[in-house]
């Protein structure tokens, strides 16, 4: 297997990758030659859609020939170590598994195939894609749950102020990555890069028709930099721009 180094550009520090370094030792211990690769995935500087609030624990995707209960069993006494080390219990498919659930998972894993750090193997994901129908019909899912879950959301605060603008930061998070999938669902090219806000503002307005400051407004509530006067008109005006974005969505034909 050839081992790709951990630079500096990938964002790890010397623990970082001390920790990736028993990870590999441990599933080779468990796996042996099924272990074909491992792969790092939702870092701070490997993120396309740019989110807030990530909890510094580093998601790992492991593709192995195959997965036994056995092979659990003998990974759970190291769960607890792995975590200590803020290492997120991997993800362990076969190859065959990933790509046959590429339909099912099209956002997910499409964001794994994009934005993703090599830590043992030769290219692994080289060649695999989500197809262009799966990520259209993966959005329109993101996005009408997001907007049920706002609708629904407002409900339960019963109108109260201060539960409706906590209802605005939580999602906040949530909006920003719908909208780097739509920004990658128009050029897939786009979702290897870093995202800002502004350029996500600006695709809204330029392509959907939702006002630029309307974004910037319900993005920067998710880390405090945003005061909502009111939360209630606000969250009117968020409502609707969600189901604007659902009905592009939905209308979408690549």
């Amino acid at each position: 297997m050839a081992v790709m180094a951990l630079g500096a550009s990938a964002g790890l520090t010397d623990r970082q990758r001390a920790a990736l370094d028993s990870l590999v030792a441990d599933l080779r211990t468990i796996f042996g030659a099924r272990l074909h690769a491992l792969v790092a995935y939702g870092l701070p500087a490997l993120r396309a859609d740019g989110a807030h609030g990530h909890d510094g624990y580093i998601r790992t995707l492991g593709l192995v020939e195959r997965v036994t209960f056995d092979d659990l069993a003998r990974a759970v006494p190291l769960v607890s170590r792995w975590q200590q080390s803020k290492l997120a219990v991997p993800l362990l498919l076969s190859r065959h598994e990933f790509e046959r659930s590429l339909d099912v998972f099209p956002l997910e894993y499409g964001s794994i195939i994009a934005n993703h750090l090599v830590i043992v193997g030769d290219a692994p994901l080289a060649g695999v894609r989500v197809a262009d129908a799966d990520r259209r019909r993966g959005c329109e899912q993101q996005a009408k749950s997001h907007l049920v879950h706002l609708r629904e959301g407002f409900l339960e605060t019963g109108g109260e102020q201060r539960a409706v603008a906590r209802l605005i930061a939580s999602s906040a998070p949530a909006f920003r990555t719908i909208l780097t999938h739509l920004v990658a669902l128009e050029d897939a090219q786009m979702q290897a890069a870093d995202i800002d806000p502004g350029a996500l503002a600006a695709f809204v307005e330029r392509v959907i028709g939702v006002p630029a400051p309307l974004v910037h407004e319900v993005l920067a509530t998710s880390n405090g930099m945003s005061t909502i006067a009111d939360p209630s008109a606000l969250l009117a005006r968020y409502i609707d721009a969600s189901e604007r974005i659902w009905r592009y969505v939905d209308g979408h034909r690549a």
